[in-house]
Formats: structure tokens, sequence, C-alpha cells
């Protein structure tokens, strides 16, 4: 759905300097500019616009107007990304060729990676970037010096220093962050007119906010979601902005299969906020682009933090299959889910290819009545069974024991059996023997 109406706000020209100051002091003072409120009166007509057209025939606002005369020359479009996201969304603006007359990349630098920075890793962004021949310009590694940094030419004027008194953001400039993990710094947002500051996020805002909104989701079981063009605003802590409340340009939701992982709808959400960012620049060239206000957040609006080791960490008493079989699919592509503690030495063990075995299975006989943690290999199923909180049974195709390869279920059962801790066919996570056994360390498990 993309929202078809704007209300223009004047821009207030920055305010005068009384001295010489350097580029990146220059436009750090923009920091303070402010762009005028509509008056009451336009606030008022503006709102009632959206909610003329947010009754509108869906059809009628969703209808393709890349034929419709264009009332503005072609944007210049500076483009923040990193990952799989930004790239899926870049790339569909990249082929918009009517929205943009210059299209520029900023994203992370290299980072060396792995033991002894043996390992290059390099912005996926990046690489797109210069595949297809877009100029690419590489931030700073650290978050101290990317709040000084600022972009090339065209976006800071050439003499700034001579100009920042009559600074005004160009009309033809637009700002668009994708996935990338940063919270930009008044500096660049002042360089940009506070309408065309854009951000895709993965979510149907306010609903999961935050930097994990398609992991959260998939964790919380929800059966929708969607993608948002918003307005980005600076963040002020004392103020209590966040930069993702910003009014809304165009929402796309969309339901979220069954079986559904973080991959899955990653790249659904890209290809779809994609399409709904190059529908609201076309709509801006033509003058028809409207941003309505962002619902506040309510006490039941979940957020979407970073993923953190916490969350990876299962607990059987606590968790049924079908919460953990979700987790995986989740978070199982950034973090591997674990059992603390469940070897002699204190060793993790992690867990792979999950699946909730149906109540009324066959398999579910060879657990009967059995307490949260406990488990049994099935010659059956050739998987290890865990039976979960609230009766549930977990199926897991693969193990790898802390500091050790990964290994099939029969594999990794066959190691345990070999440094006895199967008793009368079964093994409880959480409850292992005293390590005694001064050759622990040489076991397959």
């Amino acid at each position: 759905m993309v929202l078809c109406r704007i209300t223009n706000h004047p821009l207030r020209s920055a305010r005068a300097q009384t001295s010489a100051v350097s580029c990146v002091s220059a436009i750090s003072a923009l920091a303070a500019t402010r762009f005028p409120r509509a008056s009451t009166q336009t606030r008022s007509l503006g709102a009632t616009r959206s909610r003329r057209q947010t009754s509108a025939d869906p059809s009628k606002r969703d209808r393709d107007t890349s034929n419709d005369p264009v009332s503005r020359e072609p944007f210049t479009i500076l483009f923040f990304g990193r990952d799989a996201f930004s790239c899926k969304v870049f790339k569909s603006v990249y082929e918009a060729r009517d929205i943009w007359h210059s299209l520029h990349i900023a994203t992370n630098p290299d980072v060396k990676t792995g033991r002894r920075g043996s390992r290059l890793d390099i912005s996926p962004l990046k690489t797109l970037g210069e595949t297809l021949g877009m100029p690419v310009h590489t931030i700073p590694k650290e978050r101290t010096a990317f709040r000084r940094w600022l972009p090339p030419p065209p976006f800071i004027p050439s003499n700034l220093n001579e100009t920042v008194g009559a600074f005004e953001p160009s009309q033809s400039h637009v700002l668009v962050t994708a996935s990338f993990g940063r919270i930009l710094p008044s500096s660049i947002l002042g360089l940009f007119p506070e309408t065309q500051r854009l951000n895709v996020h993965p979510s149907l805002l306010p609903a999961y906010r935050g930097p994990a909104p398609i992991q959260r989701a998939l964790m919380a079981g929800e059966r929708e979601t969607g993608v948002c063009v918003i307005q980005m605003g600076e963040m002020s802590r004392r103020q209590g902005k966040v930069v993702d409340q910003g009014g809304i340009w165009a929402v796309d939701k969309m339901v979220i299969p069954d079986d559904a992982t973080f991959t899955d709808m990653q790249d659904s959400l890209a290809e779809r906020g994609g399409k709904c960012l190059v529908q609201v620049l076309r709509n801006m060239l033509k003058g028809k682009a409207q941003c309505i206000p962002q619902a506040p957040l309510g006490a039941e609006t979940p957020h979407a933090p970073t993923i953190t080791a916490a969350d990876s960490t299962i607990n059987f008493a606590a968790q049924t299959a079908d919460v953990i079989v979700r987790l995986e699919r989740a978070i199982g592509h950034q973090r591997a889910l674990s059992i603390p503690h469940v070897l002699p030495g204190g060793r993790s063990v992690s867990i792979f290819g999950l699946r909730t075995i149906p109540a009324g299975s066959p398999l579910t006989s060879e657990m009967d009545s059995m307490c949260p943690g406990r488990a049994r290999y099935s010659s059956i199923a050739k998987q290890l069974l865990v039976a979960c909180a609230g009766g549930s049974l977990l199926g897991v195709d693969k193990l790898q024991t802390q500091d050790r390869a990964i290994l099939t279920a029969r594999e990794w059962w066959n190691g345990l059996r070999g440094i006895e801790l199967v008793k009368d066919g079964t093994f409880t996570f959480g409850h292992t023997a005293e390590d005694s056994t001064s050759g622990i360390s040489q076991t397959s498990v």
C-alpha cells in the first residue's frame, strides 16, 4: 500500500554562523536546524486528507504511477546499507532509472575477522555497488569517528565554509537507509530535506521497532508482518525521540508462512520494501506522496531488541518444541541454539535441524511420560527425541558438543554411550555425571 498525497513543509534556512568553522563543525551546527511546523489549519487539513486516503480503494492507492507526468527532476540519492536486505532494496532503486539522476552508496569498511584476522569481511552492498559501477563511499569503522564523518560532494557543497550561513538542503537530494545498523548523526541528516530522509524497515510499525524485527516476529509466532517506508528523524534520548518513530510513507503487509525462516522473510520483505521505496520516490517526483503519522506505542506493542546469546539458550523445561523450532528458524542463521553446561567439564551442546514431533505420532510412544530434558535416540526417525515443556516432543537431526565437530544424532548418541552417560536408554540434559573421567576430552561427543 502506497499513500498518495503530502502537505509540503517549507524549509527554514540554517541559522547564521558567527564565525568561520571547519567543514565538519559547520555541518554539525546544522543539528540545531529545525523545520517550521505547518500551521494548525494545514495540519488539520493534512489529517483530513490522510483519513480520506486511508479509506480509499486500495487498488487506486497501489496503482502504478510510473507513467504519470513528472513535476520534478530525478533525485540524487545517498543509500546507506550493508547486508543482503540492503542489497535487494538497493537493486530495486538501481533498476528504477526514472527516479534518480545519481545514485551513491555509503557502507561499512572491510573488516578482518576470524583467528588472527585470517578472513576479510566485505560489505555485500559494497560488492554489489562496485559490480554495478556505482560510487561507493566507506564510512569509518569507529562509531565516534562516524559521528564526525560527512559524505562527499554533491551532498555537501565544496565551499561549505563560505556558504554555511545560507545553507539549505537541496530538494533534489534524498537519503535512504535500509538495514544499515548505525544511527545517523544530525550532521548527516541536516544535509537532506526533512521529508526526504527515508528508512525501509521490515515490520508493521510501530510494532517491532528496533534492530531485529524479522527475528523477533518469527520468535513470537506472528502470523502477519510487513515492511514500511518511514521518515527518519533525529534521535534524542533526552526528548524521548527515536529514529524509527517517524511518519509512514508506505506500508506493505504479508502473511508469514508456517515454515518461514529468517532468510525467507528477509528476501520477501526486502523485495516488497524495494518496490514500496521506488513507488514513494516516484510519487514524490509527481508531488503525490503522502506521509501519515505513525501510531503511538501501546503497552502491548512488541519491540525488537538486538539478538543476544541469552536468546539462543535452550531450557527444555520452560520452552515447548514449537517455541524452540521457531527460535531456530528466526536466529539459527546467526546463533546456534545451545543447552549450556550439560556435559562433564561444563561443556555446552548446540542443536540443529529441529522439528516438532506431532501429537499422536508413533514416535511419542517412545517418550511416554518423560520429563522435560529427557532424551532418547530413535532409530526409526534417525533423530534424537527430546521431551519439552507442555508434553511436546522435539526431533533433533544434528548436535555439536562445545569445541567439537557437528555430528549426526546417531554419532553424537554413540559418543554419549561410549562415556557411559546414557542410562536405561536415555540421557537427561542438565543432569550429568561428575566429571571424574580424565580422558573425557578425548571423546568424540
